[in-house]
Protein backbone atom coordinates (compact mmCIF):
# COMPACT_ATOMS: atom_id res chain seq x y z
CA UNK A 1 0.00 0.00 0.00
CA UNK A 2 1.48 3.48 -1.14
CA UNK A 3 2.30 6.50 1.50
CA UNK A 4 -0.61 8.23 -0.80
CA UNK A 5 -3.53 5.92 0.13
CA UNK A 6 -2.81 5.53 3.82
CA UNK A 7 -3.00 9.13 3.72
CA UNK A 8 -6.29 9.10 2.13
CA UNK A 9 -7.59 6.78 4.12
CA UNK A 10 -6.15 8.51 7.57
CA UNK A 11 -7.58 11.85 5.91
CA UNK A 12 -11.54 9.64 5.46
CA UNK A 13 -11.20 8.58 8.85
CA UNK A 14 -10.80 12.02 10.35
CA UNK A 15 -13.22 13.20 8.12
CA UNK A 16 -15.60 10.82 9.63
CA UNK A 17 -14.46 11.37 13.14
CA UNK A 18 -15.05 14.85 12.98
CA UNK A 19 -18.86 14.37 11.50
CA UNK A 20 -19.51 12.37 14.19
CA UNK A 21 -18.46 14.75 17.21
CA UNK A 22 -20.09 17.79 15.76
CA UNK A 23 -22.66 18.79 17.16
CA UNK A 24 -26.12 18.05 15.67
CA UNK A 25 -28.99 20.56 14.85
CA UNK A 26 -31.12 18.78 17.64
CA UNK A 27 -28.18 19.41 20.01
CA UNK A 28 -27.21 23.20 19.12
CA UNK A 29 -30.97 23.62 19.81
CA UNK A 30 -30.92 21.98 23.13
CA UNK A 31 -28.24 23.68 24.16
CA UNK A 32 -29.63 26.86 22.94
CA UNK A 33 -33.04 26.26 24.95
CA UNK A 34 -31.33 25.39 28.25
CA UNK A 35 -29.04 28.49 27.89
CA UNK A 36 -31.78 30.96 27.15
CA UNK A 37 -33.78 28.93 30.04
CA UNK A 38 -31.15 29.41 32.43
CA UNK A 39 -30.15 32.81 31.62
CA UNK A 40 -34.22 34.26 32.21
CA UNK A 41 -34.74 31.87 35.32
CA UNK A 42 -31.03 33.91 36.50
CA UNK A 43 -32.72 37.68 35.52
CA UNK A 44 -36.21 36.81 36.33
CA UNK A 45 -36.14 38.97 38.87
CA UNK A 46 -35.30 42.01 36.30
CA UNK A 47 -36.58 41.39 32.88
CA UNK A 48 -39.83 40.46 34.24
CA UNK A 49 -42.52 42.58 33.15
CA UNK A 50 -45.08 42.71 35.89
CA UNK A 51 -44.84 41.40 39.57
CA UNK A 52 -45.44 37.57 39.42
CA UNK A 53 -48.56 38.16 42.05
CA UNK A 54 -49.76 41.32 40.36
CA UNK A 55 -53.83 40.83 39.68
CA UNK A 56 -55.81 42.54 37.05
CA UNK A 57 -59.33 41.19 36.69
CA UNK A 58 -60.25 42.76 33.83
CA UNK A 59 -57.51 40.90 31.87
CA UNK A 60 -58.45 37.51 33.51
CA UNK A 61 -58.20 34.53 31.46
CA UNK A 62 -56.87 36.50 28.08
CA UNK A 63 -54.86 35.64 25.81
CA UNK A 64 -51.58 36.95 24.31
CA UNK A 65 -52.07 40.77 24.16
CA UNK A 66 -49.39 43.18 23.68
CA UNK A 67 -49.68 44.26 27.23
CA UNK A 68 -49.34 40.61 28.35
CA UNK A 69 -47.06 38.57 25.46
CA UNK A 70 -48.31 35.38 26.92
CA UNK A 71 -51.83 36.02 28.41
CA UNK A 72 -53.02 36.07 31.86
CA UNK A 73 -54.31 33.11 34.39
CA UNK A 74 -57.95 32.91 35.96
CA UNK A 75 -56.94 35.89 38.26
CA UNK A 76 -55.20 38.44 35.91
CA UNK A 77 -51.36 37.46 36.45
CA UNK A 78 -49.10 38.08 33.62
CA UNK A 79 -48.19 34.23 32.72
CA UNK A 80 -45.05 35.73 31.32
CA UNK A 81 -43.84 36.79 34.60
CA UNK A 82 -44.82 34.40 36.53
CA UNK A 83 -43.17 31.60 34.15
CA UNK A 84 -39.59 33.32 34.23
CA UNK A 85 -40.08 33.66 37.90
CA UNK A 86 -41.20 29.87 38.16
CA UNK A 87 -38.47 28.71 36.00
CA UNK A 88 -36.01 29.15 39.59
CA UNK A 89 -37.60 27.20 41.72
CA UNK A 90 -38.45 24.75 38.37
CA UNK A 91 -34.94 23.76 37.60
CA UNK A 92 -33.24 24.29 41.09
CA UNK A 93 -35.33 21.29 42.44
CA UNK A 94 -34.51 18.87 40.30
CA UNK A 95 -30.89 20.08 39.38
CA UNK A 96 -30.60 19.51 43.89
CA UNK A 97 -31.98 15.91 43.36
CA UNK A 98 -29.47 14.81 40.17
CA UNK A 99 -26.47 16.41 42.09
CA UNK A 100 -27.66 14.26 45.42
CA UNK A 101 -28.28 11.26 43.73
CA UNK A 102 -25.66 10.80 41.16
CA UNK A 103 -22.98 11.78 43.95
CA UNK A 104 -24.53 9.44 46.14
CA UNK A 105 -25.03 6.34 43.77
CA UNK A 106 -21.49 6.86 42.27
CA UNK A 107 -19.95 6.54 45.53
CA UNK A 108 -21.75 3.42 46.64
CA UNK A 109 -21.91 1.67 43.71
CA UNK A 110 -18.22 2.25 43.05
CA UNK A 111 -17.18 0.86 46.74
CA UNK A 112 -19.94 -2.09 45.95
CA UNK A 113 -17.92 -2.90 42.95
CA UNK A 114 -14.26 -2.07 44.15
CA UNK A 115 -14.74 -3.67 47.52
CA UNK A 116 -17.37 -6.69 46.99
CA UNK A 117 -18.05 -9.61 48.95
CA UNK A 118 -20.66 -8.58 52.32
CA UNK A 119 -20.23 -4.97 51.53
CA UNK A 120 -21.42 -5.47 48.19
CA UNK A 121 -24.17 -7.67 49.27
CA UNK A 122 -25.86 -5.35 52.18
CA UNK A 123 -25.53 -2.34 49.72
CA UNK A 124 -27.07 -4.01 46.84
CA UNK A 125 -29.92 -5.29 48.77
CA UNK A 126 -30.64 -2.05 50.36
CA UNK A 127 -30.83 -0.30 46.53
CA UNK A 128 -33.56 -3.55 45.93
CA UNK A 129 -35.18 -2.37 48.73
CA UNK A 130 -35.68 1.30 47.99
CA UNK A 131 -35.95 0.28 44.50
CA UNK A 132 -38.71 -1.37 45.41
CA UNK A 133 -41.06 1.92 46.20
CA UNK A 134 -42.23 4.05 43.59
CA UNK A 135 -40.40 7.05 43.78
CA UNK A 136 -43.19 9.62 43.49
CA UNK A 137 -45.07 7.51 46.61
CA UNK A 138 -41.74 8.31 48.54
CA UNK A 139 -42.08 11.87 48.09
CA UNK A 140 -46.06 11.54 48.75
CA UNK A 141 -45.01 9.69 52.07
CA UNK A 142 -42.21 12.91 52.80
CA UNK A 143 -44.74 15.38 52.43
CA UNK A 144 -46.94 13.46 54.80
CA UNK A 145 -44.35 13.52 57.65
CA UNK A 146 -42.64 16.75 57.05
CA UNK A 147 -45.48 18.73 55.35
CA UNK A 148 -45.59 20.39 52.12
CA UNK A 149 -43.04 22.33 50.23
CA UNK A 150 -39.52 21.69 48.53
CA UNK A 151 -37.37 20.24 50.62
CA UNK A 152 -38.62 17.05 51.72
CA UNK A 153 -39.74 15.95 48.32
CA UNK A 154 -35.94 16.83 47.35
CA UNK A 155 -34.40 14.50 49.97
CA UNK A 156 -37.01 11.58 49.28
CA UNK A 157 -36.89 11.66 45.20
CA UNK A 158 -33.05 11.76 46.02
CA UNK A 159 -33.30 8.92 47.94
CA UNK A 160 -35.43 7.28 45.88
CA UNK A 161 -33.27 7.65 42.79
CA UNK A 162 -29.71 6.87 44.12
CA UNK A 163 -30.33 2.72 43.37
CA UNK A 164 -31.04 3.76 39.66
CA UNK A 165 -27.68 5.17 39.33
CA UNK A 166 -26.01 2.97 42.31
CA UNK A 167 -26.96 -0.33 40.38
CA UNK A 168 -25.41 1.21 37.08
CA UNK A 169 -22.71 2.41 38.29
CA UNK A 170 -22.19 -0.68 40.26
CA UNK A 171 -22.93 -2.78 36.84
CA UNK A 172 -20.30 -0.83 34.75
CA UNK A 173 -17.24 -0.83 37.25
CA UNK A 174 -17.87 -4.48 37.83
CA UNK A 175 -17.18 -4.62 33.89
CA UNK A 176 -14.53 -2.01 33.77
CA UNK A 177 -12.12 -3.55 36.75
CA UNK A 178 -12.63 -6.78 34.74
CA UNK A 179 -10.15 -5.47 31.71
CA UNK A 180 -6.50 -6.54 31.87
CA UNK A 181 -5.44 -2.80 32.87
CA UNK A 182 -6.68 -2.67 36.00
CA UNK A 183 -4.99 -5.66 37.12
CA UNK A 184 -1.99 -4.20 35.10
CA UNK A 185 -2.31 -1.12 37.39
CA UNK A 186 -2.10 -3.11 40.78
CA UNK A 187 0.63 -4.89 39.52
CA UNK A 188 2.65 -2.21 38.90
CA UNK A 189 2.11 -0.81 42.63
CA UNK A 190 -1.04 1.63 42.29
CA UNK A 191 -3.49 1.62 45.28
CA UNK A 192 -7.17 0.35 44.68
CA UNK A 193 -8.49 4.38 45.13
CA UNK A 194 -5.50 5.57 42.85
CA UNK A 195 -7.24 2.96 40.36
CA UNK A 196 -11.05 3.68 40.73
CA UNK A 197 -10.14 7.49 40.80
CA UNK A 198 -8.11 7.30 37.77
CA UNK A 199 -8.95 5.56 35.22
CA UNK A 200 -11.63 3.28 36.18
CA UNK A 201 -14.58 6.51 37.43
CA UNK A 202 -13.52 8.78 34.39
CA UNK A 203 -14.24 5.74 31.91
CA UNK A 204 -17.91 5.13 33.87
CA UNK A 205 -18.57 9.03 33.68
CA UNK A 206 -20.08 8.97 30.25
CA UNK A 207 -23.26 5.95 31.52
CA UNK A 208 -23.11 7.95 34.70
CA UNK A 209 -23.53 11.92 32.86
CA UNK A 210 -26.70 9.88 30.62
CA UNK A 211 -27.93 8.44 33.96
CA UNK A 212 -27.72 12.07 35.45
CA UNK A 213 -29.65 13.87 32.65
CA UNK A 214 -32.23 11.12 32.96
CA UNK A 215 -32.40 11.90 36.84
CA UNK A 216 -32.95 15.36 36.06
CA UNK A 217 -35.87 14.73 33.71
CA UNK A 218 -37.47 12.84 36.11
CA UNK A 219 -37.24 14.84 38.92
CA UNK A 220 -38.50 17.83 37.21
CA UNK A 221 -42.13 15.78 36.32
CA UNK A 222 -42.02 14.59 39.62
CA UNK A 223 -41.76 18.04 41.02
CA UNK A 224 -44.02 19.33 38.81
CA UNK A 225 -46.82 16.67 39.65
CA UNK A 226 -46.51 17.20 43.22
CA UNK A 227 -46.48 21.04 42.35
CA UNK A 228 -49.63 20.29 41.04
CA UNK A 229 -51.25 18.48 43.88
CA UNK A 230 -50.68 21.46 45.59
CA UNK A 231 -47.81 19.42 47.65
CA UNK A 232 -44.51 20.86 46.64
CA UNK A 233 -44.11 24.89 45.79
CA UNK A 234 -46.35 26.61 48.31
CA UNK A 235 -48.44 30.00 47.45
CA UNK A 236 -47.07 32.54 47.00
CA UNK A 237 -44.36 30.97 45.20
CA UNK A 238 -44.22 30.07 41.81
CA UNK A 239 -43.31 27.00 39.58
CA UNK A 240 -44.40 25.12 36.48
CA UNK A 241 -46.45 22.57 37.86
CA UNK A 242 -48.45 24.85 40.51
CA UNK A 243 -48.88 27.36 37.19
CA UNK A 244 -50.62 24.01 35.60
CA UNK A 245 -52.60 23.73 38.52
CA UNK A 246 -53.52 27.10 39.17
CA UNK A 247 -54.65 27.67 34.95
CA UNK A 248 -57.25 24.96 35.18
CA UNK A 249 -59.93 27.28 35.90
CA UNK A 250 -58.82 29.39 32.88
CA UNK A 251 -58.89 26.36 31.09
CA UNK A 252 -62.61 25.75 31.71
CA UNK A 253 -63.18 29.29 30.14
CA UNK A 254 -61.60 28.30 27.06
CA UNK A 255 -58.02 29.89 27.71
CA UNK A 256 -55.90 27.11 26.82
CA UNK A 257 -52.85 29.60 26.73
CA UNK A 258 -52.67 30.04 30.71
CA UNK A 259 -51.38 26.60 30.63
CA UNK A 260 -49.96 25.48 27.41
CA UNK A 261 -46.91 27.69 27.79
CA UNK A 262 -45.84 26.07 31.93
CA UNK A 263 -46.67 22.82 29.78
CA UNK A 264 -44.55 23.53 26.77
CA UNK A 265 -41.83 24.58 29.12
CA UNK A 266 -41.86 21.61 31.21
CA UNK A 267 -41.63 18.92 28.63
CA UNK A 268 -38.99 20.92 26.16
CA UNK A 269 -36.26 21.68 28.98
CA UNK A 270 -36.88 17.51 29.84
CA UNK A 271 -36.46 16.59 26.22
CA UNK A 272 -33.24 19.40 25.32
CA UNK A 273 -31.79 17.87 28.48
CA UNK A 274 -31.79 14.44 27.94
CA UNK A 275 -30.69 15.25 24.50
CA UNK A 276 -27.72 16.89 25.43
CA UNK A 277 -27.28 14.00 28.05
CA UNK A 278 -27.16 11.88 25.03
CA UNK A 279 -24.85 13.99 22.92
CA UNK A 280 -22.31 13.62 26.46
CA UNK A 281 -22.15 10.67 26.45
CA UNK A 282 -21.62 9.47 22.91
CA UNK A 283 -19.08 12.38 22.73
CA UNK A 284 -17.02 10.92 25.82
CA UNK A 285 -17.22 7.63 25.14
CA UNK A 286 -15.96 8.34 21.28
CA UNK A 287 -12.84 9.83 22.94
CA UNK A 288 -12.53 7.20 25.88
CA UNK A 289 -12.43 4.78 22.76
CA UNK A 290 -9.76 6.64 20.58
CA UNK A 291 -7.55 6.93 23.90
CA UNK A 292 -7.40 3.34 24.28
Amino acid sequence: MSLDTVGLALAGTARRTRRRTRPSALVVASIALLGIVAVASVLAPVITPYAPDATDILNSSAGPTSEHLLGTDGTGRDTLSRLLIGAQLSLLAPLAVAVITTAVGALLGLAAARIGGAFDMIVSRAMDIVFAFPTLLLALLAVAVFGPGLTAPICALALGYIPFVGRIVRSAAIQEQAKPYVGSHAVMGFSELAITVRHIFPNIAPVLLAQATLTFGYAMLDIAALSYLGLGVQPPAADWGSMIAQSQSAVLQGNLWSILFPGMAVILTVLAVNVLGESLSDRFSLASRSAR
